[in-house]
Order: structure tokens, then sequence, then C-alpha cells
């Protein structure tokens, strides 16, 4: 009886340490989702070396739409995700009952005004075609591009989340405004001449943001940003993440590999 008593004891011993290992080896891998392009190159080429110097084991998901890393995040598959702005991160909370919250901006592919005809915004001629996004939120950032670029002039108290050709003041150049999909602005730069193309889609054609006319001076809420699930994330977690973005190895990739994103100046 003693001797069963011992074999029953080392048996729970051995399996309370195994599963406790285990434990510990989750704890050290860390599951990261990105959308194609960017985003996952970030990840792979400037934080996954941050990650692993602390210690883990990083994987990385990536993703050809804007739905699955949050639903995946919302479920814990995920650990962290990097793909959305905290605009987009708060319409997902709202609209589906969750918890994301964002830990820290990231640089990020600005819009660009390009063109296959002009070299110059002084170039431009009177009563151009400009094409640009027709969604209430890019289409915003590219009427605010436009204004920094001096071609037009908005209302002082313009909403920047939707913003219209209603809250022009000033039109110059009398430029016209062609509304197309993302997808296709990059092709719009030789077709119309001048097109607002989303740092992305540019990046996905194979166009330089140096290449740009003028790029987009980004507000916060349009940079993209490290996202995790407050209810599952550790502490650590989170810390390390934000450690790996603040870190002077990411900066350097940046600096290097990710010319033309714009950075954040603080959080």
């Amino acid at each position: 009886m003693k001797g069963i008593i011992q074999f029953l004891a080392g048996t729970l011993i051995v399996i309370f340490l195994s599963w406790f290992l285990l434990q510990e080896k989750a704890e050290e891998k860390i599951v990261i989702g990105a959308t194609s392009g960017p985003f996952t190159d970030m990840v792979e080429k400037a934080i996954r070396p941050e990650l692993e110097d602390m210690g883990y084991t990083v994987e990385v998901v990536e993703y050809s739409d804007w739905i699955q890393p949050n639903t995946a995040l919302a479920n814990g598959d995920l650990d962290a995700n990097l793909f959305q702005n905290i605009t987009f991160m708060n319409n997902y909370n709202d609209k589906n009952d969750e918890n994301l919250i964002d830990l820290i901006q990231v640089p990020t592919a600005p819009m660009g005004l390009y063109s296959g005809k002009y070299e110059s915004l002084e170039e431009i001629e009177n009563g151009s075609e400009v094409a640009l996004p027709p969604d209430p939120t890019n289409m915003s950032r590219a009427f605010m591009v436009l204004d920094d670029a001096g071609l037009i002039k908005l209302k002082e108290d313009v909403d920047i989340f939707d913003i219209t050709e209603d809250d022009i003041i000033e039109n110059n150049k009398n430029l016209k405004f062609v509304f197309q999909d993302a997808g296709q602005l990059p092709r719009s730069v030789d077709q119309i001449g001048l097109s607002l193309v989303p740092g992305n889609f540019a990046l996905a054609s194979d166009m330089k943001l140096e290449d740009a006319l003028v790029l987009e001076k980004m507000s916060k809420y349009f940079r993209n940003r490290i996202v995790v699930n407050d209810d599952l994330a550790s502490d650590k977690v989170r810390e390390d993440l934000i450690n790996a973005v603040q870190s002077e190895g990411f900066n350097e990739v940046i600096d290097e590999e990710f010319k033309g994103f714009d950075k954040p100046e603080d959080e």
C-alpha cells in the first residue's frame, strides 16, 4: 500500500511539473497577427528580433483582410495584432462588444499625392483631375493632404473624420475630384495624372513613398497601433511589446527599411 501511495505521489509530482513547464513555455511564446505587406514586414524585421532578445518565441500570423485579425485577437488566438488605427479599433469594440485596447503607435505608411504627369505641386494645371478614395475616413485624409499642400483650403472647424467637398472654401486651381476604390488609385497616378494613394496601397503597388509630391502629416488617430485584448493580455506582454517598439533596434530598422513612414512624435 505504501508503495502504491509513493507511486501515485510521484506520478502527481511529474504531472504537476510537466504542467508547470508547459505553462512556463506557453508564456514565453507570443503570437502576433498582421496584415500582408508593410505591417507583417514590420513585425518580422523590427519587432520579432527585439522580442526574441527578451526570450520569446514569436509566431507571426499573416492576414489578407481587416476582419480576421481582430476576431482572432478577441478569441484569444492572438496575443497582439498590428494593422489598425485607434478609430477602427474603437468601432470594432462598439459593434462587437469587445475590449481591445491599443498599446502604442507605430510608424505608419502615410497617404501621398502622386503624379505621373507633374514633377512638383507648382506644375499642377488649373482644372486638373485628382483621384481620391470615396470612404469617409480616407476621403477626409485626402482632403487634408491637399489642404496641407496649399492646393485647397478647408473650413477651420472641419470634422477631420468627415470632410467632404462642401468643407472646401478655396480651390484656387479648380481641381476636379474623381472618387475611386483604393485599389484603383495607384493606376490613376498615370491614367488621371494625380492620385491620392493610401500608403499601404502605394507600397503594395511597388511605389516609393518618397516619390510623392507631398506626403500626409498623419494625425495620431490615423497611425496604426499595436493592439491587445485587455481581458487576456498579461502586464508583462504589454510591457515587453511597448519596450520592443521603443527600442533602439526597432528604430534603426524603421530608418533603414521603412523610409517615408510617418513616425509618432510622442505617445
